[in-house]
């Protein structure tokens, strides 16, 4: 595997291990807030809906379509179904991510109704979410490895790496912020913050 490629791939592994523990530990903390004893910090949620709707919209998906997407189906007809399917479902995230966000909004507002609402909704999400990053390198990516051309993994790794462009990199710096923010919040197994208490009311 040339650097290039090599350098593409891991990025792209790694953004979507990054997306994955945050969808984990909504997850996680969806459950937990089924218990009515317990009030949620919705500030916790907030931040982790926000990360996983922000860092896939601004950064990740349109690195995909742009280059990743592009290029392939370029260069392959045998991939033009699967790269339109993908490209349908970046659509399809965006709108359930805005779903999520009002029902999350809902369940503050009502507390402690919308609890079994909102955690179906977020594990409908990541589900939907995680197939689709399966899809991804399960399937895009090797057809990727297969017909792509050197210089076609030395533009796709130099656009995920924005190396160049002083804009991007100072949006994943952003996005690092919010990650450690998340990571300070969050109660413990997930986060270093406190764990959420009994309501008393």
């Amino acid at each position: 595997m040339n650097d290039a490629k090599g350098k593409a791939i891991q990025i792209i592994c790694d953004e979507h291990r990054v997306i994955s523990a945050v969808l984990h530990g909504l997850k996680y903390l969806a459950r937990e807030a089924m218990d009515a004893s317990v009030k949620p910090d919705f500030t916790v949620f907030r931040a982790m809906i926000h990360y996983i709707d922000e860092f896939p919209e601004r950064l990740h998906h349109p690195k995909e379509d742009q280059h990743l997407f592009a290029r392939l189906a370029a260069r392959s007809r045998e991939a033009l179904g699967l790269v339109d399917y993908l490209r349908a479902e970046h659509e399809m995230g965006a709108r359930l991510i805005r779903n999520l966000e009002h029902i999350m909004l809902s369940f503050e507002q009502r507390w402690p109704r919308g609890a079994g609402e909102f955690n179906g909704a977020v594990q409908d999400y990541a589900d939907f979410e995680w197939n689709h990053m399966r899809k991804e390198e399960k399937e895009l990516l090797p057809l990727a490895e297969r017909h792509l051309e050197a210089d076609d993994w030395e533009a796709i790794a130099q656009a995920f790496a924005a190396n160049t462009d002083p804009i991007v990199k100072a949006t994943e710096k952003e996005f690092e912020k919010l990650f450690s923010r998340i990571a300070s919040l969050a109660p413990d197994p997930i986060g270093l913050g406190e764990r959420w208490k009994k309501d008393t009311a």
